[in-house]
């Protein structure tokens, strides 16, 4: 079965290459992701397959052919349309700790998931997300300032000449956008901003028409939109002293943990219609999100929305697909490659990461998890009953580079 999977979305992913060879570079990198222990460079790859001359032919592949990533997600975000029940959009940074300078994008940044800063790369990802599974189908990564502006490291990177500076948050609804442009249905939007330009990120979403639910810090400042609510003349509040004022609401909402064999777990929940400040004025139609894991502690969670429907229940257990693709990332992404790209270049970042959401797409699509290192290229690296709980490997956030 897990060959099988792979296979089929070696079908469909290649067959948009124009030459065999190709096709068959692609299949060769995707079962090597698969299948190789350790780091998946282009060096370990071929070693794996038994073919150490064709490390230089695999670097080349990634790193400086001319294929075109883009139809290829295209075609991968298809695929799991078709597979699962996509619905959200989860988008997720990923850091990527580096120990030199020259791979594209390296700056100092902040890893949100550990709360600690590094030296490395970041980018955000697309996740297409069920109960059941999640996959990357795109990605963008952050360029600060020096990898715009200094045209020696941006030549050297071949960063392309539309490609701008951007902060994290800009980088996180960009690559929203972009999946919302270029692939429909349009799901509702899953984005942490806890760190971030809440009211920078709002504005553009609700142009584009993408409903959205950002996490937002409890210091944001909100203002109570419903006449009828505690907070309403209190002007711009924190969100968790909004919420604070509207305990009395709070309703209980059951929802299955699928990260833990689909165990019962209650939260409290309200939600309040409110306003957002922001430079160019109040920002409506929006509402806050609350959830308590404990009635007698603060929230545990807040979520800024302008989907009004289907309710708080609903809007609740969607939120709680950002645990499925945290539970994928650690135990499935982080052994298919997702940050073990080692060249330097903007295209060839690109190209790996392509492919290693490819490889962890068949992974979860086949029921099995992830097992590396069966020495014959076959695929034979998958287990059965993938169980999103384990941890292998590198810890989730700051692995060596």
């Amino acid at each position: 079965m897990a060959d099988d999977a792979v296979s089929e979305l070696c079908a469909t992913l290649f067959s948009s290459f124009p030459r065999k060879d190709q096709r068959q570079r692609g299949e060769q990198y995707l079962r090597g992701l698969l299948t190789t222990e350790g780091r998946k460079t282009a060096r370990n790859i071929a070693a794996h397959l038994g073919a150490p001359a064709s490390e230089q032919t695999l670097h080349h592949f990634i790193a400086d052919s001319t294929w075109n990533w883009q139809p290829l997600r295209a075609a991968l975000a298809a695929h799991l349309e078709r597979r699962t029940a996509v619905q959200a959009w989860v988008v997720r940074q990923m850091s990527i700790p580096k120990t030199g300078e020259h791979s594209v994008g390296v700056d100092r940044g902040f890893a949100p998931h550990q709360r600690q800063t590094f030296r490395g790369q970041q980018a955000f990802g697309v996740w297409m997300a069920s109960p059941e599974l999640s996959a990357p189908v795109d990605w963008r990564l952050v360029l600060p300032d020096q990898w715009v502006h200094d045209h020696r490291l941006r030549d050297r990177a071949g960063v392309p000449a539309e490609a701008g500076a951007e902060s994290a948050e800009e980088c996180a609804v960009a690559v929203a956008l972009e999946a919302a442009r270029r692939w429909g249905p349009r799901r509702p939007v899953l984005i942490d901003l806890r760190d971030g330009d809440v009211s920078a990120a709002v504005a553009p979403l609700a142009a584009a028409g993408v409903p959205f639910l950002l996490r937002i810090s409890g210091t944001q400042r909100l203002s109570v939109a419903d006449r009828a609510m505690p907070g309403f003349r209190g002007g711009p509040l924190p969100a968790q002293r909004i919420l604070q004022l509207v305990k009395g609401v709070r309703r209980p909402v059951p929802w299955q943990d699928t990260t833990a064999g689909l165990a019962p777990r209650t939260s409290l929940a309200a939600m309040v219609p409110v306003a957002l400040s922001d430079p160019y004025g109040a920002t409506r139609g929006l509402s806050l999100l609350g959830e308590w894991d404990d009635p007698s502690r603060p929230p545990s969670a807040l979520w800024l929305t302008g989907m009004t429907q289907p309710g708080p229940g609903p809007l609740l257990r969607l939120t709680k697909l950002t645990r499925r693709v945290d539970t994928d990332f650690v135990g499935v992404g982080e052994e298919t490659g997702l940050r073990d790209y080692v060249g330097r270049s903007f295209r060839g970042w690109h190209r790996h990461m392509t492919l290693a959401s490819a490889a962890h797409a068949a992974v979860v699509l086949s029921g099995g998890g992830y097992e590396g290192g069966s020495g014959d290229g076959s695929g034979e690296g998958f287990r059965g009953g993938y169980d999103g709980d384990s941890e292998r490997g590198r810890p989730a956030e700051l692995a060596s580079a």
